[in-house]
C-alpha cells in the first residue's frame, strides 16, 4: 500500500495532540508519511501566538507613529485591523532573543507521539511533522515596516535556535520539518501596503537558508499558502504561476533534497489555465508534490480537480489547501472521509 498519497498541512480542530494522533492514524495513517500534532491550543490560529509573544516581549512596543494593518479577504471584506510592533528606543536588535515556543510545543508533542508509536497506536513508518513559520510570517502581519530590517535577522536567529532544539530532541529518521510559506506568497501578489524592491531575491535566499538549516536525514518540505484566516483566501490566484516560480526557487536554492512541496488549489479551479504553470516546476524524482485540491463535501469537484491536475502533474498526492484548525470541528469526519474517497480514485 502506498504511504505517500495524502499530506496533512498541520492544524486540526481537536483538543490535544494525543487526540489528533489517534484520530488521524485510525483514518488515514496507512496513506501518510508524516503526522502533525494538530497545532492545538494557542497555536490554533497559526502565527497569532507570535503576536502575543511580541506584545509581551520587554524589547517590543506598538509603533504609535506608523499605520495599522488592515487585513482583507479576497473579496474586500475587512477581517481585522491591527496595530504593528517595533523595537523600543535604545534597544539593540542584535541583542534581542525571542522565545518562539515552537521547540517547547513540538518536543512535548513528540514525546506523546513517541510513546504512542512505541505502544503500537501510531504506525511505525510515520514521522512526526513539525510546521515552522518564517521571519516574514510574523513580520508582515504584526511588525511595523520601519522595523523590518532589524526584525528579519532577529527572528530568524530565534527560529533557527528553536529548530536546533527540535533536531536535538527528535531522531532524524522520525522527524519531518515543514516550512509554512504564506506571507511570501502574498508579497508576490502585492497584498501588503509595502514590500522591499528586491523582494524576490530576499524570499528566494530565505527559502534556501531555512532549508539548508535542516540536517540531512530529517525530512524537509514546504507548504505554500494564500492565507485562510476564516477558511477563505486572502487572495484568489489568477493561476499557479507564482506557486511554480516559488517552487522552482526553493528547489534551486536549497542545497539538500526537498522531500515534498504542497501547493493550494482553489475550489472553483478545475481548468487547465490554473494548472498549466505547475508543469514548469522542475521536480526531481525525490520530491513529492501534493496538491491541495480536496474541499469539504465536494466529491465531484475533488475528482474534477484531480482530472485537471493529472493532465499536467504526475504522481501527485492529495491534501486540502491549508490546515483545518480554524474550521468547524464538525467538518473533521467529512474531511477525513473525502481524503479516503479521493485516494481510491487516485489509485484506480
Amino acid at each position: 500500500m502506498r504511504r505517500d498519497d495524502v499530506h496533512l498541512v498541520g492544524s486540526i480542530p481537536l483538543s490535544s495532540a494525543e487526540e489528533v494522533f489517534t484520530k488521524l492514524c485510525d483514518s488515514l495513517g496507512d496513506h501518510l508519511c508524516r503526522l502533525p500534532d494538530g497545532e492545538t491550543g494557542e497555536r490554533a490560529r497559526w502565527v497569532y501566538w507570535q503576536r502575543t509573544m511580541l506584545e509581551n516581549h520587554p524589547d517590543m512596543e506598538v509603533d504609535t507613529e506608523g499605520k495599522s494593518l488592515k487585513l482583507h479577504e479576497w473579496d474586500g471584506t475587512l477581517l481585522r485591523e491591527m496595530d504593528l510592533m517595533r523595537f523600543k528606543p535604545g534597544v539593540s536588535p542584535a541583542d534581542v532573543n525571542y522565545d518562539t515556543g515552537y521547540d517547547t510545543a513540538n518536543i512535548a508533542s513528540w514525546r506523546i507521539f513517541s510513546d504512542l508509536q512505541d505502544n503500537g497506536k501510531i504506525q511505525g513508518h510515520l514521522r512526526y511533522q513539525v510546521a515552522l513559520p518564517t521571519p516574514m510570517s510574523s513580520a508582515f502581519m504584526y511588525v511595523s515596516p520601519a522595523a523590518y530590517e532589524d526584525y528579519f535577522p532577529t527572528y530568524e536567529r530565534s527560529l533557527l535556535r528553536a529548530l536546533d532544539n527540535i533536531v536535538a530532541a527528535i531522531p532524524a529518521d522520525k522527524l519531518s520539518i515543514q516550512y509554512d510559506i504564506c506571507q511570501e506568497v502574498l508579497v508576490f501578489e502585492n497584498y501588503f501596503p509595502t514590500r522591499p524592491a528586491d523582494y524576490k531575491e530576499r524570499i528566494f535566499a530565505l527559502m534556501g537558508r531555512l532549508g539548508d538549516a535542516v540536517p540531512d536525514g530529517v525530512e524537509l518540505g514546504y507548504h505554500l499558502c494564500y492565507g485562510t484566516p476564516r477558511d477563505k483566501h486572502l487572495v484568489m490566484p489568477k493561476d499557479g504561476a507564482i506557486l511554480a516560480e516559488l517552487s522552482n526557487a526553493i528547489l534551486d536554492r536549497v542545497g539538500r533534497n526537498v522531500d515534498f512541496l504542497h501547493l493550494p488549489v482553489p475550489q472553483d479551479r478545475d481548468d487547465e489555465a490554473y494548472f498549466a504553470p505547475l508543469g514548469d516546476i522542475k521536480l526531481g524524482a525525490a520530491t513529492k508534490l501534493y496538491l491541495g485540491l480536496i474541499h469539504y463535501q465536494d466529491a465531484s469537484g475533488d475528482q474534477a480537480r484531480m482530472r485537471a491536475a493529472a493532465k499536467v502533474c504526475r504522481n501527485f498526492g492529495i491534501a486540502t489547501e491549508c490546515g483545518w484548525g480554524r474550521a468547524d470541528p464538525e467538518r473533521l469526519d467529512g474531511l477525513l472521509e473525502a481524503h479516503t474517497a479521493a485516494v481510491k480514485v487516485l489509485s484506480a
